[in-house]
């Protein structure tokens, strides 16, 4: 299987690195920090591929030479909470480009690279679960990956897109809050789910665990 996991350095991202890696067949890994990059894709013997994914070129340079995928992972993000009225410029770009222009620019330059019957999945969020005081750009943004993902797949060929939603997971992403929710998943759960989805016929949407 040839696979790509996008964010990989992440909670879930390293996660599903390590499930996929078990698989026979190439894997290769993007992320923004080279140096957690390169020791992971070291550790699993993947090549590292390090991209910004707030600018077009870098996701398209990421791409180069990588044709016939079965499988991508875009499990970047990032929250930064914060009060609508203390919107800070950067911080919401930040927001933005992790989970939804990085994302974006993947489906836009990764679709075609995907063989045929292959499968992209997007980290997504539960409106339910983000509707919450502070996460007015992590909720706007993971709604917009949801309605591009559905317009996307009207336009794929002979490929899958699958939204993945997961309740609380234990990542780094936490620290930006202040602390893990009761019962959050361990990245394991997540990773483990999407191989499992992808052993079998896949869907649009994953939901996992409550």
């Amino acid at each position: 299987m040839r696979t790509l996991i996008v964010g990989a350095t992440g909670g879930i991202g390293a996660a599903a690195a390590r499930a996929f890696a078990a698989q026979s067949g190439p894997l290769w890994l993007s992320a923004r920090h080279r140096e957690r990059l390169e020791t992971l894709a070291a550790e699993l013997g993947a090549e590292a591929r390090p991209a910004d994914l707030g600018y077009e070129s870098h996701v398209s340079a990421l791409l180069e030479g990588l044709t016939e995928l079965d499988t991508v992972v875009y499990a970047a993000g990032a929250a930064l909470p914060s009060p609508l009225a203390e919107a800070d410029p950067a911080r919401v770009r930040a927001v933005w480009n992790a989970n939804y222009f990085g994302a974006l620019w993947l489906l836009k330059h990764g679709l075609g690279r995907l063989a045929p019957g292959g499968r992209m999945y997007l980290l997504g969020a539960r409106p339910e679960l983000v509707t919450v005081r502070g996460f007015s750009q992590y909720a706007a943004s993971k709604a917009a990956l949801a309605r591009a993902a559905e317009v996307a797949r009207l336009e794929a060929r002979g490929v899958g897109i699958t939204l993945v939603l997961p309740p609380a997971v234990d990542t780094e992403l936490w620290a930006q809050v202040g602390r893990v929710p009761r019962g959050a998943l361990a990245p394991g759960v997540v990773a483990q789910a999407l191989l499992e989805d992808r052993s079998g016929p896949g869907q649009t949407e994953l939901r996992i665990g409550a």
